[in-house]
């Protein structure tokens, strides 16, 4: 049995064996979009290696291999001095499940390879902070701990060397091994972490949650790193063909310049609007919005994507069906029916009645007097009402007492039960492509991400926004879509349903007769318009 099997436009095979993402890259590749080379472990590898505590035998000779053919087709040596090569290490299951396992960065940065590295783009700084970010993501990878305060004082001194030093104690520490001096010990025992990710209390938390099966284990994506920290004209972001929050046909996302891709997720770094990048590197973006439009008529869907752009060059990392719920999917379908990418017909079988029901979202009614605490960024829409809890484990315990609204600086993997657990979420940092409103969407749970001026003292068991504290227990109402967090328990109206819904209704009509316009019979509208089409 092959373990390993390249990236190309010719990867072909069942999504539960390859994964998504090597899917997904596999199709950018067969569009002529430019993808990291790269080769991808296979979900089998990971189910074998679940089942009998270790690495399934030649799995180590086949990485030797793959490494060496990247090698040989990069033309850079992964722990060299010379012409270093760094890659990504990413999970990648036949089911998404949006950062719950484990992700290394920039691995193959040895102190050799660092100094090969600073001496080869002359910016020492840049090397260090790379070899920092590569230590960071593996000690969190192999100790299954929050690294950011074992380099949180040292960061803010900008001293990476002395960070790095102190992460290496970390791991040895906690592993009783330190982290390893040749770069291929690094690769195996990250690809180990990878697959042992899987079976974390995170991950079989939100497998239970979205009734994923246990036994698909995931792939494992290794790529050749590319550097969006590596000057000015270098970044990261996450785009959607389309708004994904109302289905508007315009980019959606966010860009960090200066920044890698981790950045953009965690929501500890402010980030920017997409449209950031017309201004600052028209070309990446003309070739992004290209990249969108090609998809996208691949599909005849929204899409997403995860990109990263070195001096001045797009790359594309992942992409995936946008995924639109509500009154953005109702739209969506609509407007590529409009635009003859797909049929009526089509259209009416892509919503569900759950869409239905989302389209009229409560929220905040606008003319209510209420007391507003804070604003940020709808991330889910929805209301919340709960008690506020400043940790995870606090949403779990109070949870048995009534709903919760979790509040935090903003989410990790490490917060997966607390999320689980809390009725609604707010944090004080990250957009919508942060960790906190990825997983929110997932969980369909009311969120607000980014409230401005929001500070959490998980020791005195408060949350502070500007002059006001709040302690933990005290009732919030969180609006997913205006952003709003109110005191106490705030009037909520009904989104109004919107000419996007009424066209797709008539369409429904059209094919299985009117049974009903009132808002309880839109569910059965759409319901018999769909058994027509199944039959037909």
């Amino acid at each position: 049995m092959r373990w390993i099997r390249p990236l190309s436009a010719e990867l072909d095979g069942p999504a539960d064996l390859l994964g998504g993402k090597a899917l997904g890259l596999a199709l950018l590749q067969r569009l002529g979009l430019r993808v990291p080379l790269g080769f991808v472990i296979t979900a089998e590898a990971c189910r074998a290696f679940l089942r009998d505590g270790q690495q399934p035998a030649r799995l180590e000779h086949e990485l030797s291999s793959a490494t060496a053919e990247l090698e040989r087709a990069t033309g850079r040596t992964l722990g060299g001095t010379h012409a270093p090569l760094a890659v990504s290490v990413r999970s990648g299951a036949g089911v998404s499940m949006p950062g719950m396992m484990n992700t290394v960065l920039d691995l193959g940065l040895t102190p050799a390879a660092t100094e090969g590295l600073a001496t080869e783009t002359g910016d020492r700084g840049f090397a260090l902070d790379s070899r920092l970010r590569f230590l960071t993501s593996f000690a969190g990878a192999v100790t299954d701990a929050d690294v950011s305060r074992v380099t949180a004082g040292h960061r803010a001194e900008g001293d990476a060397e002395t960070a790095a030093r102190a992460v290496e104690e970390f791991v040895l520490a906690r592993c009783g091994r330190p982290v390893p001096a040749d770069a291929q010990g690094q690769l195996r025992w990250a690809v180990e972490s990878v697959f042992a990710s899987w079976d974390t209390p995170r991950a079989r938390t939100y497998r239970s949650l979205n009734g994923i099966p246990d036994d698909l284990g995931t792939a494992v994506v290794v790529q050749r790193m590319v550097f969006g920290n590596r000057d000015g004209r270098s970044g990261s972001g996450v785009a959607f063909s389309r708004d994904p929050g109302t289905g508007a046909n315009s980019p959606f996302g966010e860009v960090l310049f200066g920044r890698q891709g981790e950045d953009v997720v965690s929501g500890r770094t402010a980030t920017r609007p997409l449209g950031d990048l017309a201004e600052r590197e028209p070309v990446v973006w003309g070739e992004l919005v290209s990249a969108l439009r090609r998809i996208e008529d691949h599909y005849r869907d929204a899409c997403y994507v995860e990109f990263t752009f070195e001096a001045g060059e797009l790359w594309l990392l992942q992409v995936r069906p946008g995924r639109f719920a509500g009154g953005a999917a109702v739209r969506l379908a609509t407007e590529l029916a409009d635009e003859r990418v797909i049929d009526r017909h089509e259209a009416l079988l892509r919503i569900t009645p759950g869409h239905l029901r989302q389209v009229r979202t409560p929220r905040i009614a606008p003319s209510a007097a209420v007391d507003l605490l804070g604003r940020g960024l709808g991330a889910c829409p929805g209301v919340a009402v709960g008690r506020v809890a400043t940790t995870a484990e606090d949403a779990v315990r109070m949870a048995s007492d009534g709903p919760v609204v979790l509040v935090r600086p903003e989410t990790s993997p490490h917060d997966m039960h607390g999320l689980a657990a809390a009725a609604g979420i707010v944090t004080a940092h990250g957009g919508p492509a942060s960790h906190a409103a990825v997983v929110a969407r997932s969980l369909g749970k009311p969120a607000v991400v980014g409230v401005g001026g929001l500070r959490v003292n998980c020791e005195a068991d408060a949350v502070q926004v500007g002059d006001r504290t709040v302690g933990a227990g005290t009732l919030l109402t969180v609006d997913g879509t205006s952003g709003e967090v109110a005191l106490g328990s705030a009037p909520v109206v009904e989104n109004p349903a919107g000419e996007h819904l009424a066209r797709l209704l008539g369409w429904a009509d059209e094919v299985a007769g009117g049974v009903g316009d009132t808002a309880d019979d839109e569910a059965e509208r759409l319901r018999a318009a769909q058994a027509v089409l199944r039959r037909s």
